[in-house]
């Protein structure tokens, strides 16, 4: 029996203020359900919509609890009209096209696990990024703060495939964090357009050049984009659901363990 989704207007709601690299202030709404073990979500679209509220149910009903900021675009529902690289340009948190560098949102999103982490007394959080927020995800593992992570279809930079959207530093840093932590999770379908393999060997070559598997990539068949969210099957056997179980085992392993 399939179970409505929870709207948006039944999470609780707070802001996070924070300063990026570049000492902008910014503030975002933070939307939180559940509880338990807390989990990061960051939306992959402009909005958040129905699929990334329901992926937000199936992370409670596993016993998390989910804290979602909202950064950009409308509520309920998912708005990808006109040219979403030219106006995510325009945003100073984000850098779309940049390669060999991150979005300076990361450092607000840094802050954010880290307040997480200890308003909430736990030994660290878990984080899933999606499409243009996939990397964001690669990055964070580096904190302290973060004990698991998730890139779904990590997409950015968008018109450099076999680039990364981190500086080496950054590089170094994640590298360094799953030699101590253990593998995080790279989800993507095999012929996805916008994460193609390409991408995938950019990855590959960043992290697990030495025979470390530090980035755990996990190929699902056919075109399809959005594992998690848009091309979800809630199906047994599924390999959508096949890859969401594998997510919620990992991230068991690590948000529950002792570290």
């Amino acid at each position: 029996m399939t179970t409505a989704t929870t709207q948006i207007a039944d999470y609780s709601k707070t802001v996070f203020t924070a300063q990026t690299r570049e000492g902008h202030s910014v503030s975002h709404d933070i939307y939180h359900l559940g509880s338990g073990t807390p989990v990061v979500l960051i939306q992959e679209l402009p909005g958040i919509g129905q699929e990334t509220l329901a992926l937000a149910n199936r992370l409670v009903d596993a016993g998390h609890e989910v804290v979602m900021p909202h950064l950009f675009g409308p509520i309920g529902r998912t708005s990808i009209g006109g040219n979403l690289v030219r106006v995510l340009c325009l945003r100073k948190e984000f850098s779309a096209l940049a390669a060999n560098r991150s979005s300076p949102i990361v450092d607000w999103l840094r802050l954010l696990c880290r307040d997480v982490r200890q308003s909430r007394g736990a030994a660290g959080v878990g984080v899933i990024g999606m499409c243009l927020t996939g990397n964001f995800a690669i990055s964070l593992i580096a904190d302290d703060s973060v004990l698991a992570a998730v890139a779904s279809q990590p997409a950015m930079p968008f018109f450099k495939q076999g680039a990364l959207h981190m500086s080496a530093k950054d590089v170094a840093d994640v590298r360094n964090a799953l030699d101590e932590k253990g593998a995080m999770q790279v989800l993507r379908f095999e012929g996805d357009p916008l994460c193609t393999s390409e991408k995938s060997e950019c990855i590959h070559k960043a992290f697990n050049d030495d025979g470390a598997t530090r980035i755990d990539e996990i190929t699902l068949p056919g075109k399809g984009h959005s594992v998690l969210t848009l091309d979800f099957v809630d199906e047994e056997g599924h390999p959508t659901r096949a890859a969401l179980e594998g997510v919620l085992e990992y991230f068991t392993r690590q948000l529950t363990s002792t570290h």
